[in-house]
């Protein structure tokens, strides 16, 4: 399993040759603007919720590569009715796909279109593949849920928010580590605005003290599970 950081809150995803991309939101984030939406490749989309910052490149991707977009009802739905391949889920629900199994589950956040309509309930997902299985929490607050993760699935990483303001700020985030007992952790949702900015030394160092490891990539950069 390949992960790739494409800045905010986008994670690209290889698993045996199917490409997953997770919250696209790439053409108007410009410490990403030497990501070409045009070169990415998507067999999947997974979107947590509908807010802009995490959907902006959904429709432009989609449209070129016929991905599938998997999300909660409201927004599978939105992009089914436009046209576009679509899955929906809900919190709690599973679905085997040709990469492994995904379940939607809960997130503390909003979701809204950028027009306003309702954009269904925010959720994080958890991906079991052949041989790595990963949490991506989406936006959202440190919450108990967490912590039925793993009576289901051991994860190998967990991807969480660390920014703060909008989300779970760093020290949250170790908490989080501790609920879904996973040590090891890709930080994103940081930096983009300056509500977000983070301290990335002191945010590693806290992670470090607790004996976890948080790894920061940059934009563009990927890791191997």
């Amino acid at each position: 399993m390949k992960i790739t950081f494409y800045g905010h809150a986008c994670i690209g995803i290889e698993v045996n040759d199917v490409h997953i991309l997770v919250d696209p939101f790439i053409s108007g984030n410009p410490r990403a603007s030497h990501i070409d939406i045009n070169t990415l490749k998507a067999d999947f989309i997974l979107l947590t919720h509908a807010h802009q910052d995490h959907i902006l490149d959904v429709e432009a991707i989609a449209k070129r590569t016929e991905a599938v977009i998997v999300s909660n009802y409201e927004i599978a739905s939105h992009y089914g009715n436009i046209g576009l391949n679509y899955h929906p889920m809900n919190h709690g629900g599973s679905w085997d796909f040709e990469f492994g199994t995904v379940k939607y589950v809960i997130a503390h956040h909003t979701s809204s279109f950028p027009d306003g309509s309702y954009g269904g309930q925010p959720g994080g997902f958890v991906i079991e593949g052949e041989r790595k299985n990963i949490y991506i929490a989406g936006d959202t607050a440190l919450t108990m849920d967490m912590k039925l993760i793993p009576m289901r699935t051991k994860l190998d990483l967990a991807i969480l928010p660390i920014g703060s303001n909008f989300t779970m700020d760093v020290e949250d985030a170790i908490i989080a580590s501790d609920f879904v007992q996973c040590d090891k952790v890709l930080g994103y949702h940081f930096d983009t605005f300056g509500y977000i900015e983070i301290n990335h030394e002191e945010a590693k160092r806290k992670f470090f003290d607790k004996g976890k490891d948080l790894m920061l990539l940059e934009i563009g950069a990927s890791i191997e599970l």
